[in-house]
């Protein structure tokens, strides 16, 4: 880690920090001649003794050259435990997208994206927000609409969509509500959920390979990273059945298996205690690429025909050995998931960590991405929503809504930007969408101007040849359409997909807890991604109506105390 010089630390104060699983009162220290900013941070660890000073503004480290100060005390005399070094920079990294446009219904009427069931952001927010992060210094990119809605659970939406389709097919079922937008009363919003009807599949039996990232960055601070991978890990073997097979492969500048095919639970909490202790002894470089293509190889060799098989990486994404480029690691990651083993992608830790890599390395793969800040999301991820995380349901899942002119004017939607398609991709069934998982839900989010009544041409469900169709004068606003596949067997030759079609009509009840929580995500959400459509958007107000619809869920009412949290800084 590169350092640099702290010339005097005389003034004792006390902070309290927030963590993903509580806070931590910590003695610190500022320093009268650094001229600290109002963003600076200053803590230590007792169990490898070392004051750091963190900057959220420029994102800038300082460590000691020693640790033999007297942390009781929190005086300090930097002539006898401090040495001139270099800074250490801030090293996360984060894809900023460019926002999605408002698009005129009359030119383009077809809105085409692939599913996205990842949560990363949401958590990840939290994590800045109990680290100090200022609405200022959250990085741009970090912050993804979808999954900072995705993250919650929307089952009252008050409308259900009407299925259309030829088949019967019941994969999924649509819930939705219209209302104001509250950032921009002028508009419209639609709040849709669509929801995976199977809540379990039968399987003969699973096959997962913990992938775990022994570099030298995943041991500090072991409670952010090795350490939680570890527990998160043993969290996990309590849900699996005698049956399930693991194997645990780890990587640092090398790949290395430490134990395959096992269902022997307490040979696998060894092996678990071997990556971390391989871990925390030794430092190293970052072959990710190396410890994927290992855990595919053990994958492929354990294949269940008609079971589940995936590969479950935990890392912080920093790579700098092998392929370490996002898109180097999603070619490779392409080739591998044509095996029929889906992934779990897991991140963890903070001032190196690659966003960036995690999100293209699951996006690639047949894969979701989670970020794991505390225990709590850990058991909450591999636990409580296990079917959800390992249980792919229905892959390649693309979604299409056509517009009605007569009643839509204009539409923009609301994040997916990594995730938008050509309009002619949606039925070219070589075009990958994505994996969901039993019981998981999509929620997505449409700001709306309404059209004045005017027709339009083109040559689709409401519109032809240069007229509108009999169902524009409809009261339905849009058409939902939905792509999927089955999930495949290993070397499988079918990768048909299956349509379903849903109609949406404009809704004028009183709107749900569900639809005000929605709206009021995106809002904040806006705000926190600096969108240049955020209008009227603000924070406090989204608090509000997010405490007036959070009702008992506790995860949505932490999700205002992090809004009120963040107002405070």
């Amino acid at each position: 880690m590169k350092r640099s010089l702290v010339k005097s630390l005389t003034i004792a104060t006390s902070i309290t920090l927030l963590s993903g699983c509580g806070s931590v009162n910590l003695e610190t220290s500022s320093s009268q001649e650094t001229a600290a900013s109002p963003n600076t941070y200053v803590t230590y660890d007792n169990s490898d003794p070392a004051l750091i000073s963190f900057d959220s503004s420029n994102q800038e480290l300082y460590e000691p050259a020693s640790s033999s100060a007297d942390y009781e005390t929190g005086t300090y005399d930097s002539s006898e435990y401090y040495e001139e070094t270099e800074p250490y920079i801030n090293t996360e990294e984060y894809n900023d997208q460019k926002e999605n446009v408002f698009t005129q219904v009359s030119v383009t009427p077809l809105s085409t994206f692939g599913a996205d069931v990842d949560t990363a952001s949401y958590t990840n927010f939290r994590r800045m927000v109990n680290d100090g992060y200022t609405l200022d210094t959250i990085p741009d990119g970090a912050i993804r609409v979808e999954e900072m809605l995705n993250y919650f659970d929307y089952d009252g939406l008050n409308t259900q969509a009407v299925n259309i389709s030829s088949s019967d097919d019941e994969a999924f079922s649509v819930t939705y509500e219209t209302g104001t937008c509250p950032w921009n009363t002028d508009n419209g919003v639609l709040v849709m959920n669509i929801k995976a009807n199977k809540t379990s599949v039968e399987s003969k039996g699973t096959n997962f390979v913990f992938l775990i990232d022994t570099s030298g960055s995943m041991s500090y601070p072991e409670d952010e990273k090795i350490g939680l991978v570890k527990s998160a890990f043993e969290e996990f073997l309590t849900t699996l059945s005698d049956n399930d097979t693991i194997s645990v492969v780890t990587y640092s500048g090398t790949s290395e298996t430490l134990i395959e095919g096992s269902s022997d639970k307490g040979m696998i909490k060894e092996a678990l205690s071997a990556a971390y202790n391989s871990c925390v002894s030794s430092g190293g470089s970052t072959n990710g690429s190396g410890g994927i293509t290992a855990a595919y190889e053990i994958a492929n060799k354990y294949f269940i025909e008609g079971g589940n098989n995936r590969v479950i990486i935990a890392s912080d994404g920093d790579m700098n050995l092998g392929l370490t480029s996002a898109s180097s690691l999603t070619e490779l990651i392409s080739s591998e998931k044509e095996s029929g083993v889906y992934l779990t992608v897991l991140g963890f830790g903070t001032g190196n960590y690659s966003d960036t890599n995690m999100e293209a390395i699951a996006d690639a793969g047949n894969g979701n991405y989670f970020y794991i800040d505390c225990l709590d999301e850990a058991k909450r991820v591999l636990c409580d929503k296990l079917a959800e995380t390992t249980v792919t349901v229905a892959k390649d899942v693309k979604f299409q809504v056509e517009f009605n002119p007569n009643k839509i004017s204009e539409y923009r939607l609301v994040g997916y930007e990594n995730r938008t398609m050509a309009a002619q991709d949606f039925t070219d069934d070589t075009k990958d969408g994505g994996e969901v998982g039993a019981g998981q839900d999509v929620t997505v989010i449409y700001e709306l101007v309404y059209a004045n009544g005017e027709d339009s041409s083109t040559d689709l469900r409401y519109q032809e040849d240069a007229k509108t169709t009999k169902e524009a004068d409809t009261d339905e606003i849009l058409a939902l359409s939905i792509r999927y596949k089955e999930p495949a067997s290993q070397n499988s030759d079918d990768e048909t997909s299956t349509e379903l079609n849903f109609t949406v009509s404009g809704t004028g009840e009183e709107n749900s807890s569900s639809f005000v929580f929605a709206a009021a995500v995106a809002e904040s959400s806006l705000i926190l991604s600096r969108s240049s459509y955020s209008e009227n958007a603000n924070l406090e107000n989204a608090s509000v109506r997010a405490a007036s619809s959070a009702g008992d869920d506790p995860y949505k009412t932490e999700f205002v105390s992090l809004l009120n949290t963040l107002m405070a800084y």
